[in-house]
């Protein structure tokens, strides 16, 4: 049989994979002659993907006007549940057996009270949380049990477009599904779905419920979790996204050793190398990163990098734009050495940085007024990686469940614009706002796509 037979055969089998359900491919043609298939390694590989399924309560958002209690008498108004539970379904994948490791997506057990994993066997687990990544989301959850199967992990970056994957999750709740196709493309990122983007693109079919699932080679070993669809009319259109399990590893690692991953920085503000910068430059090539901006004592400017230079390579890896830039620092280690490839003044110059812990100035909502005790703020510039589309401001880091700042309507991630009317540029503006007044704050604030005032007192 000629190669074109051979391939136009496989690619038949490949795509039969989707609808067959239970019913098995036939290993020969019924004279003898063998046909290509999956089972094989699918039989080994399925059982190392679970189910996930949560429980947990979010508290309900409302109209300030409905907590106060003279409005609700006058009106009538019926008391409102505070709180709603919420459920959501997803997938993991099994990366060790003896210690009982699971990953998964962030958004699948964001804000879950209890964890339920089912494996492929029928067992259903109770699970906790390890740790979570929500910038690049990825968690790690872990169950007690026996008898589990891992998929081992592949090199990421050694994988091809063009290459071959199979796609195993559990979507819209059905239970373990397989799909196939292959890498349509790698490294993208600028999407705005996570805050560090490095994503296998798969024509392979991935479907809601399918997110924290495992994308494969033909040798069943992981390349990556898948994660997202892009969905214009709701379904799948056959562009979907997978973290490269290489970025799931790194973080994996730094969750279980410290419950949390560690970002340093380098201390550099950058853009995208665009056309008319690289004309400027005198630059051929238009693939990089312009150093905007060095602060002074960072580790960048102890390297010797300047404003002005242009990054080509992170550890001999090539850099497309700012973004790719931001994505490889990022997953770098605090005290691990990077080695850049510069050009200045058209020159290749090297040097080398070592990563340092990025500093955080943060402050306590209770310092500012008694009804915003539990948030925590943050300065926007000081954040290792910055989503919103702001280079200065005060963002909300944290807020404690059930806190006064909780039920005042405050939430995580919110941006202040201004305090009792006072613009607001990082926490020394915000601490002299929230002054003007002693019988509470007008916060202006961003929250997603859209802008409120929230009157906190």
């Amino acid at each position: 049989m000629n190669n074109s037979k051979v391939f136009a055969g496989l690619l038949m089998a490949m795509t039969s994979l989707a609808p067959v359900a239970n019913a098995a491919l036939p290993m020969t043609d019924g004279q003898g002659s063998p046909l290509p298939t999956l089972a094989p390694m699918l039989e080994g590989t399925t059982p190392g993907v679970v189910n996930i399924s949560t429980r947990g309560t979010v508290r309900v958002q409302e109209n300030p006007l409905l907590q106060d209690p003279f409005f609700r008498r006058f009106f009538d108004v019926p008391d409102q549940p505070q709180q709603r539970e919420t459920q959501s379904l997803g997938s993991g994948v099994v990366v060790d057996a003896q210690q009982g490791l699971i990953i998964t997506n962030n958004h699948v057990i964001q804000n879950a009270d209890e964890i339920s994993v089912t494996l492929r066997d029928g067992r259903t687990l109770n699970a906790k949380l390890v740790g979570t990544d929500p910038e690049a989301d990825v968690a790690v959850i872990k169950v007690t049990a026996e008898r589990l199967t891992a998929i081992p992990m592949a090199d990421s970056d050694r994988i091809r477009v063009g290459d071959f994957v199979v796609a195993i999750g559990n979507p819209f709740g059905l239970g373990q599904t397989v799909t196939s196709g292959i890498v349509s493309a790698l490294g993208r990122t600028g999407l705005g779905i996570e805050g560090y983007e490095d994503f296998i693109q798969t024509d392979a079919s991935i479907n809601p419920g399918n997110s924290g699932g495992a994308l494969v080679n033909l040798r069943g070993e992981l390349v990556g979790m898948n994660t997202a669809i892009i969905a214009p009319g709701g379904g799948n259109v056959g562009i979907g996204f997978a973290i490269p399990v290489n970025m799931v590893r790194d973080i994996m690692e730094q969750l279980v050793k410290f419950g949390e991953v560690r970002r340093g920085r380098l201390g550099i503000s950058i853009q995208d190398l665009t056309p008319e910068l690289a004309s400027a430059f005198g630059i051929e090539d238009r693939a990089g990163a312009v150093i905007a901006q060095v602060v002074p004592g960072s580790p960048a400017d102890k390297s010797g990098i300047k404003v002005g230079d242009v990054v080509l390579q992170v550890n001999g890896r090539g850099v497309r734009n700012a973004g790719e830039l931001r994505n490889r620092v990022g997953m770098l280690r605090i005290g691990e050495k990077v080695g850049l490839k510069l050009l200045r003044d058209g020159k290749p110059k090297e040097v080398v940085a070592t990563v340092a812990e990025a500093p955080q100035q943060k402050l306590l909502g209770k310092s500012l007024f008694p009804k915003l005790d539990g948030a925590v703020f943050g300065n926007i510039e000081e954040l290792p990686t910055n989503r919103s589309n702001r280079d200065k401001g005060v963002i909300v880091l944290e807020v404690g469940r059930g806190s006064p700042a909780a039920r005042s309507g405050l939430r995580k991630d919110d941006i202040i614009y201004s305090a009792n009317r006072v613009a607001i540029e990082n926490l020394d503006d915000l601490k002299r706002a929230a002054k003007r007044s002693n019988e509470g704050i007008l916060l202006n604030i961003q929250r997603g796509d859209a802008a409120l005032f929230l009157l906190v007192r």
